[in-house]
């Protein structure tokens, strides 16, 4: 069975009442509720959400040090902000998917870069919460 974690990143936690026209209406129980129905039979899903860059550093590593076998990421703000977390995933050496809700590219100049996304397999933007279901998928093929 598979270990793979889900990262979320700050304001993540507001799902559902922070901007619905952008990013819907579910939550983040939501999200875990509808992943684990889908591949909780044939994965070990983890879910971790934080506001604090420092905490999802620590629990990248972790989970590398847990021999987890991939990450799907999206961490927010920090995406276009954080070179430590860039360097946490290279670090980390697993195989990682970053996920946007939203289609960054159909937003605000700042969003169109990531500092994430060169240390990932590959970026999904814009599927909304089908993006981490693709993510796995694509995660478990591998």
């Amino acid at each position: 069975m598979k270990k793979i974690a889900i990262l979320n990143g700050p304001n993540l936690d507001r799902l559902g009442k922070r901007q619905p026209e952008i990013y819907g209406h579910a939550t983040l129980a939501d999200l875990e509720q509808a992943m684990r129905a889908e591949f909780g039979a044939t994965t070990e899903l983890e879910f971790f959400q934080s506001n604090y860059e420092g905490a999802l550093i620590e629990k990248i590593a972790a989970l590398a040090d847990a021999k987890y076998d991939a990450l799907v990421i999206n961490l927010g703000a920090f995406t276009h902000t954080s070179v430590a977390l860039r360097d946490a995933l290279l670090g980390a050496h697993l195989p990682t998917v970053e996920v946007h809700i939203s289609n960054i590219y159909h937003r605000e100049d700042f969003r169109h870069k990531s500092f994430t996304a060169a240390a990932c397999l590959a970026v999904i933007t814009g599927l909304g919460l089908e993006g981490y279901h693709a993510a796995v998928r694509f995660l478990l093929k591998r």
